[in-house]
């Protein structure tokens, strides 16, 4: 496998948090001109095999001018993020064998926007707005049945399940059902993926014969889905399936030897992603969990300053990662100190 490989000539690091068309056959012809260069075999031929798990690496939550950009503590975090994480795609180009891009995709009326809801006077919640099964029960805020018949759903069913659906997510002890900014629109310039990163997964596909395996998720009307593998909530009242569980990609995941995790947020699609990965995990062989090698610095919290941190709830979920068995590692440290051997 090829590590340490120098930069491509036609990245640019200042071109990390722009907008920007990828000149896709021009890199291909780089590409595997870079293979040929550098002697990079085909994926397939992996012997060691890695699968990079890139969550939400969407201009919506990467680009700071975007909806819900992820700037961490420091206002740089996606930023920064997606440099390292890019640089350490292209250093070790003959790595990586196949990735796997998580796609958070979304429409208006959806359990976590603001139209989905009203109160008394008809308005709507704003943005970070956190609604409790207490605010469902004393009526502070019911679902909006102008939207029942787009929805194809019935107003009564759908209150019914709010109550059902806050508190689940108490009796579980995950977030509160949080109204978040109109973000990672189906369609929109900012459901797609950042530009410097779909650049570089590009490259890597054509320079090692390796299609990437995208994962959408998000797309159900009644539930919340951090995680890539499932729904916050997977029924309604009635027992009635509102999202579905995402089985497969943990059986892919663990067709390799090494799975590197990035993207964002650390905070939320990353910690819940990588919770049910080791859930699913646990059920067949608890030292599956050694397969996992988690960014730590391709990855930041939701932080909105002066409203929410979710920093030392991110910090938390990866020292409970840790103790179960997972790596936590840097873009910058050598791979000689994490990757396992060859068979």
């Amino acid at each position: 496998m090829k590590t340490g490989l120098p930069l491509p000539p036609f990245y640019d690091p200042h071109h990390v948090d722009r907008i920007f068309r990828v000149p896709y056959a021009e890199r291909a012809m780089q590409a595997e001109a870079w293979a040929a260069q550098y002697d990079i075999q085909p994926a397939a031929e992996d012997q060691v095999r890695v699968a990079l798990l890139a969550i939400d690496v969407q201009n919506t939550f990467c680009l700071p001018d975007f909806e819900l950009y992820v700037g961490g503590r420091s206002g740089l975090g996606a930023i920064q993020d997606n440099q390292r994480l890019v640089e350490f795609i292209y250093r070790n180009l003959g790595l990586i064998t196949q990735f796997f891009p998580t796609l958070d995709t979304h429409q208006a009326a959806q359990i976590f926007h603001s139209i989905f809801f009203v109160n008394e006077g008809g308005d709507h919640p704003g943005p970070m707005t956190l609604i409790t099964a207490g605010d469902i029960e004393r009526g502070v805020w019911k679902f909006n049945e102008h939207l029942a018949e787009s929805l194809g759903v019935d107003p009564a069913y759908v209150q019914a399940h709010l109550r059902h659906y806050t508190r689940e997510l108490e009796r579980e002890g995950k977030y509160a059902l949080t109204v978040w900014p109109y973000h990672a629109m189906l369609g929109s310039i900012g459901h797609a993926l950042a530009p410097i990163f779909e650049e570089a997964m590009f490259f890597h596909g054509v320079a090692r014969r390796s299609q990437p395996d995208f994962q959408v998720k998000g797309d159900e009307a009644l539930t919340e889905h951090y995680s890539a593998i499932g729904p916050e909530v997977l029924n309604g009242p009635d027992g009635r399936p509102v999202g579905v569980a995402n089985t497969r990609l943990i059986q892919k995941l663990l067709a390799f030897d090494v799975v590197l995790v990035a993207g964002e947020a650390k905070s939320h699609c990353v910690a819940w992603t990588v919770q049910d990965l080791l859930d699913g995990i646990v059920e067949m062989d608890h030292e599956l969990a050694r397969r996992l090698y988690l960014l730590e610095d391709c990855t930041s919290p939701v932080v909105v300053p002066g409203v929410v941190d979710y920093t030392d709830a991110a910090d938390a979920a990866f020292e409970r990662f840790a103790a179960a068995g997972m790596h936590i590692i840097r873009a910058t440290d050598p791979i000689e100190r994490w990757l396992p051997p060859r068979p």
